[in-house]
């Protein structure tokens, strides 16, 4: 899906979203796991932050500095308004370009929106954002393939390239597998945390 016409979807239920997830426990218990394999300190990256909310708030207890990034211009506005002290951009995580590392990084259901095509080149850069010794969370579908399918009232894209090509890809670029879990059978849920290796 353009980034563009997603960023507009979610415009619209921004405040719906902001409303749901800002004091969620959703995904708290596996974050937390990821974040017990971190040094704490440094600086984190959120790609397809939202609104912000639990997991920016674990963050900075754990004294990060956090950058966000999300399609939607609505979410990066709630963002910077829930999180002032924090830094949110609005951009495509396939087109965005830095010369930073972090020490953490999650991708909380946002890359499942991802064109087929893309998952290996973002997963792949998120891997390369990584600091030595960082760790990385992020979820996926187990399965491979894509479609759309009814939220809020419209129409969204998503896809997956299931487990074995995720870690094929972490391995790849130099991360170790510290979890994986389908955490929400039966559905396809799947999130991952790894970390990469000093050199």
């Amino acid at each position: 899906m353009d980034p563009r016409v997603l960023g507009e979807k979610y415009d619209k239920i921004a405040q719906w979203w902001n409303d749901r997830h800002i004091n969620s426990s959703y995904g708290v218990e596996q974050f937390e796991k990821a974040v017990s394999y971190a040094s704490e300190g440094g600086t984190a990256l959120d790609v397809g932050c939202g609104a912000g909310g639990r997991f920016v708030r674990i963050l900075q207890s754990k004294g990060y500095k956090i950058t966000g990034l999300d399609v939607s211009e609505e979410m990066v506005r709630l963002a910077r308004v829930n999180h002032p002290k924090e830094n949110f951009i609005h951009q495509d995580i396939c087109s965005w370009e830095t010369s930073k590392k972090f020490n953490f990084i999650v991708a909380w259901d946002s890359i499942f929106h991802l064109p087929f095509d893309m998952h290996k080149p973002v997963v792949t850069k998120l891997c390369q954002l990584l600091d030595d010794d960082g760790v990385l969370i992020y979820t996926f579908g187990d399965g491979t393939g894509g479609g759309t399918s009814e939220w809020r009232g419209d129409n969204f894209y998503h896809s997956t390239i299931g487990i074995i090509e995720n870690v094929q890809i972490l391995m790849d670029n130099g991360l170790s597998l510290m979890h994986l879990e389908l955490d929400q059978y039966p559905e396809t849920h799947v999130y991952a945390v790894a970390k990469k290796r000093l050199r």
